[in-house]
């Protein structure tokens, strides 16, 4: 994990995020923080959405090409995942996922505590790969 005094980040002006979500106390690992694997799962659904939508057709996680924990996410921040499909291949879509805190309503700062790259396949009805249709 990097460096959590990082300095503050803002939301991205003119992107709606593909899905925002706080962590409850159940999300949490025995130190206090959410478990990185519910980040993860988050990400995935983000992801998917984008992926979804530009394939027309359900779609299947088969790569996460990069994966980065920059900071903690603790229960009461409102996290937001904001998702941008980045490649289509024939029948591949690849999606970059950006996820950010907004934390202290009091005094409100947000932090970026995550970023990754995932890739998604086109499915047919029967489950098997399909091409992506053109956009």
């Amino acid at each position: 994990m990097s460096d959590a005094s990082e300095a503050p980040a803002q939301l991205p002006e003119h992107k709606q995020p593909a899905l925002r979500v706080m962590p409850m106390p159940g999300d949490l690992n025995p130190f206090g923080d959410v478990f990185g694997g519910w980040i993860m799962a988050m990400v995935d659904i983000a992801g998917a959405i984008p992926a979804h939508r530009r394939a027309r057709c359900r779609v299947a996680t088969v790569a996460v090409n990069s994966f980065v924990f920059k900071q903690p996410v603790s229960v009461g921040d409102l996290v937001s995942f904001y998702a941008e499909v980045v490649s289509v291949g024939r029948t591949s879509i690849t999606v970059d996922v950006e996820v950010f805190a907004e934390r202290d309503p009091e005094n409100p700062v947000v932090v970026k505590v995550t970023e990754a790259t995932l890739t998604y396949v086109a499915l047919d009805d029967k489950g098997r790969k399909r091409p992506v249709p053109a956009a």
